[in-house]
C-alpha cells in the first residue's frame, strides 16, 4: 500500500502500489524532520533520545502571532502524519516532544495584544473568534499528545505569560529553570486569559485556586509553582535542557507506563474542546466588552513587552561581540 495527500494533509491508504515500495520511500523520522523550514520554529528529533525538539522564534514581541500559530498547526499536523505513514515500522517515529524557546528570557508572552486591540476597536467579532478557534486547536491538539503515543514537555526558560502559560500547561509536564516567572496578568486590562488557563488549572490545582491566580494577575516564581505542583521539575537556571535529557534518559525504559498514565489522567479528567471553545466564546464576549481605559492598559503592556524585547536582544548581541 502507500499513501495519498487528501485536501487537510492526512494520509489515505490505497492499493495500487505493494507495501514495500511504499516503505522504501520513507525516509528516517529525524532526516524528514531536519528538512522543513518555518518561519517562526525550529524544529529536529534527536534520534537517540527519540526526542522532538520544537523550539519557538517568534518574530516581533515573542507572541502567539498568526504566524506562530500557522507554523505549530503545521508541525502537529506533520506529526500525525508521520506516525500515520510510519505505522507499520516497529519503533514510532519518537516518544518525546519538547516545546521551548529562543528567545532571550522569554518563553512566550502569550496573545498577540496588537491584534487584540486592533479588532476590539473594529467590534470584529469573527476575527477574535477566528484567532482565538486558531488558539485552541493548538493547546488542546498539545493536551491529547497529538493522538499518538508521545509523552510531551514544556520547557520554560523566561517568562511565560498568559496563553505562553496556558502552552505550558497543556503538555503533559512543565520543566522550569528557577529563574522563570509564569502569571496571567490578563486581569490588569480587564480581561481574562480565555484559551485554557481555566481548564488546565482547575485541573492541575482546583477551581478555586485556579480563579485566585486568574483574578489576581500575579506572576509567579517557577519555585512557587513547582512547589504548588503545576511545575512538575525545577531546574537551575541554564540547565534546563539537560535536565529535561536527564529525566528523558532515566525514564526511557519506563515510558510507556508514564505515557500510559498521563493518558489515563486525561481519561479520567478530560479537558475537552468543547470546554475550550465555550470558554473561549466567553473570552471573545468579554473581549469586545472592554472600553477605550482598558485598551490603552493593553497598549501600555504591548509597548512594555516591545521595550524588554528590544534591551534583552541588545543584551544579547552584545555578549555575542565580547565573545
Amino acid at each position: 500500500m502507500t499513501y495519498i495527500q487528501k485536501k487537510f494533509g492526512l494520509p489515505t491508504l490505497v492499493s495500487d502500489v505493494s507495501a514495500d515500495a511504499t516503505h522504501q520511500t520513507l525516509v528516517p523520522a529525524h532526516v524528514e524532520v531536519a528538512a522543513k523550514q518555518y518561519d517562526n520554529l525550529d524544529v529536529h528529533i534527536d534520534p537517540e533520545a527519540r526526542t522532538y525538539w520544537c523550539t519557538m522564534l517568534p518574530q516581533g514581541r515573542g507572541s502567539f502571532s498568526p504566524g506562530l500559530l500557522s507554523d505549530m498547526t503545521d508541525v502537529q499536523r506533520s506529526i500525525k502524519q508521520m506516525f500515520t505513514e510510519r505505522a507499520h515500522e516497529a519503533q514510532t517515529p519518537f516518544d518525546y516532544f519538547v516545546v521551548n524557546s529562543r528567545v532571550p528570557g522569554t518563553f512566550n508572552l502569550g496573545g498577540d495584544l496588537g491584534l487584540f486591540a486592533e479588532k476590539i476597536r473594529a467590534g470584529d467579532r469573527e476575527a477574535l473568534r477566528d484567532y482565538a478557534y486558531t488558539c485552541i486547536k493548538v493547546v488542546h491538539t498539545s493536551h491529547i499528545s497529538f493522538e499518538v503515543p508521545v509523552v510531551t514537555l514544556a520547557l520554560v526558560q523566561g517568562d511565560a505569560l498568559g496563553g505562553g502559560f496556558e502552552c505550558a500547561l497543556s503538555m503533559d509536564m512543565i520543566v522550569a529553570e528557577r529563574s522563570a516567572k509564569l502569571g496571567l496578568p490578563e486581569i490588569l486590562f480587564n480581561l481574562f486569559p480565555g484559551m485554557g488557563a481555566y481548564s488546565f488549572l482547575s485541573r492541575r490545582l482546583d477551581a478555586a485556586r485556579a480563579e485566585k491566580m486568574i483574578l489576581s494577575g500575579r506572576v509567579y516564581s517557577a519555585e512557587e509553582l513547582h512547589e504548588m505542583g503545576v511545575v512538575d521539575i525545577l531546574a537551575e537556571d541554564g540547565e534546563g535542557e539537560q535536565a529535561v535529557r536527564e529525566y528523558i534518559d532515566r525514564h526511557a525504559y519506563r515510558h510507556n507506563a508514564y505515557r500510559a498514565v498521563f493518558a489515563a489522567r486525561k481519561r479520567v479528567n478530560p479537558v475537552t474542546f468543547e470546554e475550550l471553545r465555550d470558554v473561549t466564546d466567553i473570552w471573545v464576549e468579554a473581549a469586545l466588552g472592554l472600553s477605550e481605559t482598558d485598551l490603552r492598559r493593553m497598549t501600555r503592556l504591548m509597548s512594555a513587552q516591545d521595550r524588554r524585547r528590544a534591551s534583552q536582544s541588545a543584551g544579547n548581541v552584545s555578549a555575542l561581540s565580547a565573545e
